[in-house]
Protein backbone atom coordinates (compact mmCIF):
# COMPACT_ATOMS: atom_id res chain seq x y z
CA UNK A 1 0.00 0.00 0.00
CA UNK A 2 1.24 3.58 -0.58
CA UNK A 3 -0.57 6.84 0.89
CA UNK A 4 0.55 10.14 -0.44
CA UNK A 5 -1.16 13.36 0.98
CA UNK A 6 -1.26 15.94 -1.26
CA UNK A 7 -2.83 19.46 -0.32
CA UNK A 8 -6.49 18.11 0.28
CA UNK A 9 -6.28 15.22 -0.58
CA UNK A 10 -5.04 11.36 -0.02
CA UNK A 11 -4.02 9.10 -2.40
CA UNK A 12 -3.76 5.48 -1.53
CA UNK A 13 -2.83 2.59 -4.07
CA UNK A 14 -3.89 -0.89 -2.90
CA UNK A 15 -2.74 -4.33 -4.46
CA UNK A 16 -5.54 -6.59 -5.66
CA UNK A 17 -5.19 -10.13 -7.21
CA UNK A 18 -8.49 -9.99 -8.49
CA UNK A 19 -9.67 -9.55 -12.43
CA UNK A 20 -10.16 -6.08 -13.47
CA UNK A 21 -13.77 -6.73 -14.13
CA UNK A 22 -14.89 -8.40 -10.74
CA UNK A 23 -13.03 -5.22 -8.75
CA UNK A 24 -15.06 -2.53 -11.63
CA UNK A 25 -18.09 -4.26 -10.02
CA UNK A 26 -17.47 -3.32 -6.88
CA UNK A 27 -16.82 -0.67 -7.36
CA UNK A 28 -19.60 0.87 -10.17
CA UNK A 29 -22.85 -1.24 -8.94
CA UNK A 30 -24.74 -0.33 -5.94
CA UNK A 31 -24.93 -4.53 -5.27
CA UNK A 32 -21.29 -3.95 -5.73
CA UNK A 33 -20.73 -1.12 -3.40
CA UNK A 34 -23.06 -2.35 -0.59
CA UNK A 35 -20.95 -5.33 0.20
CA UNK A 36 -18.13 -3.45 1.26
CA UNK A 37 -18.84 0.65 1.38
CA UNK A 38 -21.87 1.13 2.62
CA UNK A 39 -25.10 -0.60 4.53
CA UNK A 40 -26.76 -0.10 1.80
CA UNK A 41 -26.38 1.65 -1.97
CA UNK A 42 -29.03 2.50 -4.59
CA UNK A 43 -29.43 4.80 -7.75
CA UNK A 44 -31.51 6.54 -9.25
CA UNK A 45 -30.46 7.96 -12.61
CA UNK A 46 -26.88 8.90 -11.99
CA UNK A 47 -26.95 9.74 -8.32
CA UNK A 48 -26.15 6.92 -6.05
CA UNK A 49 -27.44 7.05 -2.24
CA UNK A 50 -25.46 5.57 -0.15
CA UNK A 51 -26.53 4.81 3.37
CA UNK A 52 -24.55 4.04 6.53
CA UNK A 53 -26.04 3.98 10.21
CA UNK A 54 -29.09 5.26 8.50
CA UNK A 55 -28.02 8.74 7.23
CA UNK A 56 -27.89 9.07 4.05
CA UNK A 57 -25.59 10.66 1.63
CA UNK A 58 -25.67 11.32 -2.17
CA UNK A 59 -22.99 11.19 -4.87
CA UNK A 60 -23.35 11.39 -8.68
CA UNK A 61 -21.04 9.34 -11.35
CA UNK A 62 -19.28 12.19 -13.03
CA UNK A 63 -16.96 10.02 -14.85
CA UNK A 64 -17.32 6.20 -15.93
CA UNK A 65 -14.60 3.87 -17.69
CA UNK A 66 -15.12 0.50 -18.12
CA UNK A 67 -12.79 -1.45 -15.82
CA UNK A 68 -10.91 1.51 -14.91
CA UNK A 69 -12.18 4.92 -13.36
CA UNK A 70 -15.11 5.38 -11.38
CA UNK A 71 -15.47 8.59 -9.74
CA UNK A 72 -18.07 10.19 -7.73
CA UNK A 73 -19.13 13.92 -6.84
CA UNK A 74 -20.89 14.49 -3.32
CA UNK A 75 -23.64 16.29 -4.27
CA UNK A 76 -24.44 17.52 -0.98
CA UNK A 77 -20.87 19.73 -0.77
CA UNK A 78 -22.36 22.11 -3.12
CA UNK A 79 -21.45 22.76 -6.96
CA UNK A 80 -17.17 22.27 -6.47
CA UNK A 81 -14.88 19.78 -8.04
CA UNK A 82 -13.12 19.53 -4.48
CA UNK A 83 -15.74 16.57 -3.14
CA UNK A 84 -15.09 13.44 -4.72
CA UNK A 85 -13.88 10.36 -4.19
CA UNK A 86 -12.27 8.24 -7.25
CA UNK A 87 -11.45 4.35 -7.69
CA UNK A 88 -8.95 3.99 -10.48
CA UNK A 89 -7.61 0.57 -11.69
CA UNK A 90 -4.24 0.41 -12.65
CA UNK A 91 -2.50 -2.92 -14.13
CA UNK A 92 1.34 -3.07 -14.33
CA UNK A 93 2.62 -3.39 -17.97
CA UNK A 94 5.42 -6.21 -17.02
CA UNK A 95 3.96 -8.27 -13.97
CA UNK A 96 0.23 -7.81 -14.53
CA UNK A 97 -0.20 -7.03 -11.14
CA UNK A 98 -3.65 -5.31 -10.40
CA UNK A 99 -3.61 -1.86 -8.24
CA UNK A 100 -6.97 -0.07 -6.85
CA UNK A 101 -5.41 3.22 -6.48
CA UNK A 102 -8.22 5.56 -4.10
CA UNK A 103 -8.42 8.92 -4.74
CA UNK A 104 -10.52 11.54 -2.49
CA UNK A 105 -10.94 15.37 -1.61
CA UNK A 106 -10.74 16.32 1.55
CA UNK A 107 -12.77 18.81 3.41
CA UNK A 108 -10.55 19.43 6.30
CA UNK A 109 -7.56 18.11 7.55
CA UNK A 110 -8.63 14.42 8.47
CA UNK A 111 -6.17 12.82 6.27
CA UNK A 112 -4.86 10.60 9.21
CA UNK A 113 -8.68 9.31 9.86
CA UNK A 114 -9.68 8.99 6.18
CA UNK A 115 -6.50 7.30 5.81
CA UNK A 116 -7.62 4.95 8.45
CA UNK A 117 -11.02 4.42 7.15
CA UNK A 118 -10.45 3.67 3.40
CA UNK A 119 -7.66 0.57 4.81
CA UNK A 120 -10.67 -0.82 6.91
CA UNK A 121 -13.01 0.03 3.58
CA UNK A 122 -10.53 -1.40 1.49
CA UNK A 123 -10.05 -4.29 3.83
CA UNK A 124 -13.72 -4.69 3.39
CA UNK A 125 -13.75 -5.11 -0.14
CA UNK A 126 -10.57 -7.69 -0.27
CA UNK A 127 -12.49 -10.13 2.23
CA UNK A 128 -15.72 -9.66 -0.15
CA UNK A 129 -13.55 -10.59 -3.02
CA UNK A 130 -12.06 -13.64 -1.07
CA UNK A 131 -8.37 -12.27 -1.66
Amino acid sequence: MNTTTVGSKIEIEFTMNTSPSLLFSRLSTPSGLSEWFADDVSIQGNVYTFTWNRMEQKAEIVSLKENKLVRFRWIDKGDTDDAYFEFRILQHELTGDLALHVTEALADDDADDAISLWNYQIGELKRNLGI
